[in-house]
């Protein structure tokens, strides 16, 4: 404890680059850090940097998505490869398909770390925006 309050940790998933969940500037800086995660255009809709827990939700699908695409690719890259590269090569493409699974996997902590937060202080269905424009 110091100074009476309880000492404030983030979780070992906690991505850098996002401030900590108590900070005024949290969802703001989640927000960033979770649309540099999906393709550029979903930039353009208001709707997700006006309501981060909206974004946050989408974010959690789109990269559990991801994650199922290279567990699959990973599976299936020996059919799908077979008799068009050598086996090396075969391995090298499932090699990919691993690291990227992996990295994945961490993404996916932390995206779901930063929705539970965000999820704790959206204002509700009648509420204002939680990002100050």
């Amino acid at each position: 404890m110091l100074g009476g309050m309880a000492e404030r940790r983030l979780p070992e998933e906690w991505p850098a680059g996002v401030h900590p969940y108590w900070a005024e500037d949290f969802p703001q800086s989640a927000a960033e850090w979770l649309l540099g995660l999906l393709p550029a255009d979903y930039r353009i809709h208001g709707v997700l940097r006006r309501y981060p827990a909206a974004l946050s939700a989408l974010a959690v699908r789109y990269v559990r998505a991801e994650l199922a695409a290279a567990r699959e690719g990973y599976r299936a890259a020996p059919d799908d490869l077979v008799g068009l590269l050598p086996r090396a090569a075969v391995e090298q493409v499932r090699e990919v398909y691993r690291a990227e699974g992996s990295r994945l996997a961490r993404t996916l902590r932390a995206v779901e770390a930063v929705d539970r937060a965000l999820r704790s202080i959206s204002p509700g269905p009648s509420g204002e925006s939680q990002v100050r424009q």
